[in-house]
């Protein structure tokens, strides 16, 4: 069943690719339309087609990305006109229109190899972060059974040391009995 679609579009959609992305949802779904720019900064569609193609047009339109932010779609539906042969994107003077849409995508793809770049970067950035946080732990740790160690190995030559020096008394003064010192 045959059907009119009249939405219009409101968020960041305009000067972003917006109309271009819904240009090839129409073209893709067959549908026939059109879609311009208005003043007050939404974007109005009007489509015809079939009415399962309009539902995944609907949503094909809400579209959230790097440049795009739909924050509304008021919807419409009526009989179709037939006033459309096929899809119309349609342009005030002095936009550049496609070389305008393929920037728009490319600043799209460059914006979100950019956020990819960061995520990873982040991601490694932690990894790393939390390597040096290991490494200062395991070095906590040894220096922690180094200075354990010295006072053991203290305690040990104090009492080594004494046990020398009482030895060492003690073969003085047998020496001194026998009259040698």
């Amino acid at each position: 069943m045959m059907k009119r679609l009249t939405a219009y579009v409101s968020g960041s959609v305009q000067k972003t690719g917006y109309r271009a992305k819904v240009a090839d949802f129409a073209r893709m779904l067959g549908l026939r339309c059109t879609v311009e720019n208005l003043d007050d900064s939404r974007v109005k569609i009007l489509a015809e087609g079939n009415d399962d193609k309009l539902k995944w047009f609907e949503e094909a339109i809400n579209i959230n990305d790097n440049l795009i932010q739909v924050t509304s779609i008021e919807r419409e539906y009526s009989e179709p006109k037939g006033d459309f042969s096929r899809f119309y994107k349609l342009v005030d003077k002095g936009e550049t229109d496609s070389r305008l849409d393929t920037a728009a995508s490319h600043l799209n793809n460059l914006i979100g190899a950019v956020n990819n770049l960061n995520d990873n970067l982040g991601r490694k950035m932690d990894a790393m972060i939390s390597l040096q946080r290991e490494t200062l732990n395991a070095q906590e740790n040894l220096l922690g059974e180094v200075q354990e160690s010295r006072k053991d190995l203290k305690g040990y030559l104090e009492q080594r040391f004494e046990k020398l020096e009482s030895e060492v008394t003690e073969m003085q003064a047998a020496l001194r009995e026998k009259g040698i010192i």
